[in-house]
């Protein structure tokens, strides 16, 4: 039992080897075949973003290789790519190169420190349980930020597709500066036959033949092959030649004064790379009918890091693009980063001029295809048929992301995932109740128009915890309802209300300023000789009512363990079976 249970938290720990012990050989072929096809992307990617952090670009495949096999160990997602990213790339040269003063390897050694440090605030938050932050984002807030994400994507490699460049700037300036180049005539021809060709050959595959996989893969080979057998590799921009070398410590000439210097932005690094991947690590395994944990996330990317910073390395976070292409490539399992990651070494090692016969533009259709799986537009317009609230939020995300940036765009979904919850809670559903002919229990009098309200009783409900925001709704509300009832009660001939139940079973919480409105209204009743009765009370509620002192005015015969037993009290009736408050 004891060994059965340690290994259970080493697979826990390692969710890497608890995939390696359960795996199908069913899977094998298909995680080959994305290893192989990831690569292709690896590469120039990994290249590309270490000289846009002012590194060299062999940093950018070691920077890609040890945190791939690190992930695949430590890290909960099945598919998740991680490698170097567009997005950190500023931050980090921001970071190191002041500090690196024109020095290449010291800019390494800074680039690998703080990576590590990054790696550390991660793993001390996979450590801490502070992974739970991706919690915050519903469901409607996921589709609107993937769809972001993949229009973000899409419309950052069009030019690449098209055999032309632009500069970078906002969204719709991007998209105006690429209407302008086709205007002037900058589309490359032969780019965009073979860019554009990619995209169908991909499409024939997955359309005609149902697969996903091989047409990537016949699309990146076959043109490699021909631009090499046709010698056009100075006709048209490709990939180039991959450096030579192996992943190796480069921590050397540092001091506790970098330390000091890479706080902050280890700091701030951290935080957008978790952020990140918690998000697109959670609605991959949604997508996949699986579940990760937000913690385990963050340990898996801290380890990731640490390994990556200790061998040369930067960095790193997950990628929108990568992730994508190998979930398209039919990727299963962790083993797709492995043979990537395995793949790159081999290739840095015995065959770096490969990718000097790769075009972008075939690269930028890869991408483009990938991407687009990550666009849901079926969803959102079910979502607006469904609740327009939810809807909005979704296109608030998307708008976010798309306009303001994608590591903008995250904190905007917390955000909005923060507003939806205070709204929900400020102004939650409420509710009197009654008595239906016919059927057990008390029911909502607004879904039950035939419910009969309990002479002189009122019985209100109020589905949500009561806290600051909304303690004074749920006072104001309860007045308007006991005034309109006594009203009633009158205008028919009877004494008047006399008696307030509140069914507080869906109040799970309460605190000191919602205790405040409790007791206002408490003594707003009390004036006119109307008890206030608490029924079906939550344990967690009548501890805080003890700890806050309001035992005096709450003493134990005011809680009543069910609505129907309540009314029984009040009205002298003794039922045999007796009913709590049914939700309508």
């Amino acid at each position: 039992m004891a060994f059965s249970g340690k290994l259970e938290r080493i697979r826990a720990a390692m969710p890497g080897l608890d995939t390696a012990m359960g795996y199908k050989r069913e899977w094998l072929v298909a995680d080959l075949r994305a290893g192989v096809v990831l690569t292709m992307l690896l590469i120039p990617a990994g290249i590309g973003y270490a000289q846009a952090a002012g590194l060299p670009a062999y940093t950018g495949l070691y920077a890609t290789t040890v945190p791939l096999l690190v992930y695949a160990v430590f890290g909960p997602s099945r598919i998740l790519v991680l490698g170097p990213d567009s997005s950190l790339a500023p931050i980090i040269a921001a970071a190191i190169l002041p500090l690196a003063l024109g020095d290449d390897a010291r800019a390494v050694a800074l680039a690998g420190l703080l990576a590590i440090m990054v790696g550390v605030v991660l793993i001390l938050g996979g450590l801490a349980r502070i992974g739970f932050v991706t919690d915050l984002l519903s469901k409607p807030i996921r589709i609107g930020y993937l769809n972001g994400v993949a229009l973000v994507v899409i419309i950052s490699q069009v030019p690449k597709l098209l055999g032309f460049s632009v500069e970078r700037a906002g969204p719709l300036e991007n998209i105006g500066r690429i209407f302008a180049g086709i205007g002037d005539g900058r589309i490359a021809v032969l780019a965009a036959i073979f860019g554009v060709g990619s995209i169908a050959v991909i499409l024939v595959f997955r359309i005609a033949f149902r697969q996903r996989g091989i047409g990537t893969f016949v699309a990146v080979a076959a043109a490699t092959a021909l631009i090499a057998v046709l010698g056009l590799e100075d006709s048209i921009p490709t990939v180039g030649a991959m450096p030579r070398g192996f992943p190796a410590p480069a921590l050397v000439g540092l001091g506790w004064s970098d330390v000091l210097s890479l706080v902050g932005p280890a700091l701030g690094i951290a935080l957008i790379t978790f952020a990140d991947t918690g998000v697109l690590s959670r609605t991959l395994a949604a997508r996949r009918g699986e579940s990760v944990s937000g913690s385990q996330e963050m340990i898996g990317l801290g380890a990731a890091n640490v390994a990556g910073g200790l061998l040369g390395g930067f960095p790193v976070s997950s990628s929108a693009s990568r992730t994508p292409v190998a979930e398209q490539a039919g990727a299963q399992t962790q083993l797709t980063n492995v043979v990537g990651a395995v793949l790159i070494v081999l290739f840095m090692s015995a065959a770096p001029d490969v990718t000097r016969y790769l075009p972008e533009a075939v690269l930028a259709g890869v991408v483009i295809v990938a991407a687009s799986t990550f666009i849901d537009v079926k969803s959102l317009v079910r979502l607006w048929g469904m609740d327009r609230t939810d809807a909005l939020l979704s296109l608030a995300a998307f708008l976010g992301v798309y306009l303001v940036g994608v590591l903008e765009g995250i904190v905007v979904t917390i955000a909005l995932s923060f507003l939806a919850f205070a709204l929900q809670a400020w102004r939650p559903y409420r509710a009197e109740l009654g008595l239906v002919p016919g059927l057990r229990g008390y029911h909502d009098r607004s879904r039950h128009p035939g419910a009969e309200r309990v002479p002189g009783v009122v019985i209100v409900r109020f589905d949500a915890p009561l806290f600051f925001a909304n303690g004074g709704i749920f006072d104001t509300w309860a007045r308007s309802v006991v005034r309109k009832a006594d009203k009633e009660e009158r205008g028919a001939g009877r004494p008047g209300v006399h008696t307030v139940i509140l069914a507080a079973e869906p109040i799970t919480d309460i605190d000191t300023t919602a205790i405040d409105e409790l007791v206002e209204l408490d003594e707003f009743l009390a004036a006119r000789d109307i008890a206030l009765v608490l029924a079906e009370v939550k344990g967690p509620v009548k501890d805080h009512l003890t700890r806050w002192g309001m035992t005096e005015r709450f003493p134990p015969e005011r809680f009543k363990p069910t609505v129907g037993a309540a009314v029984d009290e009040i009205t002298g009736v003794l039922r045999r079976d007796i009913d709590g408050t049914e939700e309508d």
